[in-house]
């Protein structure tokens, strides 16, 4: 899909219906025609044009041709069955003495800003409109890093209370994301040094203050997200030997209840042998009860010396007294 605008009286841009110079061309999932299109009206390679079509390409700048470009990551929410997920994606702004154009997969909340006239943007002016957009997409990063975080915090309200497997994974999909935001923002970063050398952003003052405050979010958005990601990844490890610390606890249960019920199992494997084994050859039903109520009270005693030695409690006791040190 391609869209056409230029600068209007007011704050909103105008829709055009086809290219006109001096216009911003909107390119989202451009097909093989309408990429050749705009390249033949534009002059802009078609090269360009393709950069940002591939998930995988990296943030980074190319001048070519008269035509400046810049590749940068944008952060995106995927809504899933089990939540939102968050992700990166490629953008790229290309401009020359023609025109400004952005190429994206999907649509971009700071582009729809531009659209509306929440952000007023000339689409004259390709290095402010740039500008402008790297500063929106940086505030976009910090948006979704305090939604990350607010949705790291509740799901470890909830996992204080009860550990559940689908909160676990929703921690590490939240960590992922992090982790994919990072990379993302120190790429864009470079990207950034790159637009400062830009001769119209070195030698305009209003335009060296825009990106003295871009530069001062991108540096703020680096640093939450390190904070973010490192917080998540000691809690993550705490919950890994939290749930390694209940296994444990279970396994010793168990145990003990194994070697409680190995007792009445060994005194009725001696009394099931076919060998000669004391009072078989006294009759009555006394001393089948006389041989079960001493197996339960072997039982009891075993039970009794375990509670009373601590055996179940031995080790968190040692932990307790390590912390107290």
């Amino acid at each position: 899909m391609v869209n056409y605008f230029n600068s209007g009286e007011g704050a909103a841009l105008n829709r055009l219906d086809s290219f006109k110079p001096l216009c911003w061309v909107d390119m989202i999932s451009p097909t093989d025609g309408e990429i050749e299109s705009v390249s033949r009206a534009t002059g802009v390679p078609e090269d360009m044009i393709l950069a940002a079509l591939d998930e995988e390409e990296r943030a980074r700048t190319e001048f070519d041709e008269g035509c400046s470009l810049f590749v940068v990551d944008c952060p995106i929410i995927e809504e899933r069955d089990s939540g939102d997920t968050y992700s990166t994606l490629p953008l790229a702004i290309i401009y020359n003495k023609n025109c400004v154009i952005t190429v994206c997969l999907k649509g971009n909340p700071v582009l729809k800003d531009f659209i509306t006239g929440r952000v007023r943007v000339s689409c004259d002016k390709p290095v402010h409109f740039t500008l402008n957009f790297m500063m929106g997409n940086t505030k976009r990063f910090l948006y979704c890093l305090k939604q990350i975080d607010r949705k790291s915090q509740r799901v470890q309200a909830e996992l204080a209370r009860t550990l559940k497997n689908q909160d676990i994974l929703h921690l590490l999909e939240l960590e992922n994301s992090l982790v994919y935001f990072s990379t993302s923002l120190n790429s864009n970063a470079k990207v950034h040094d790159k637009l400062a050398k830009v001769e119209a952003v070195a030698t305009r003052e209003d335009y060296q203050d825009l990106y003295d405050d871009m530069a001062i979010e991108s540096g703020q958005a680096i640093e939450m997200c390190k904070i973010y990601k490192d917080t998540l990844s000691v809690s993550m490890d705490a919950y890994g030997s939290v749930i390694s610390n209940n296994a444990n606890d279970t396994m010793k249960k168990l145990t003990v209840i194994t070697i409680l019920l190995a007792i009445p199992t060994m005194i009725a494997g001696f009394w099931g042998m076919n060998m000669p084994v004391p009072f078989q050859e006294l009759s009555g039903l006394i001393w089948f009860w006389l041989v079960v109520g001493v197996t339960l009270v072997l039982t009891a005693v075993a039970g009794i010396f375990m509670v009373k030695s601590n055996i179940m409690n031995r080790p968190n006791r040692r932990r307790n007294k390590r912390n107290r040190k």
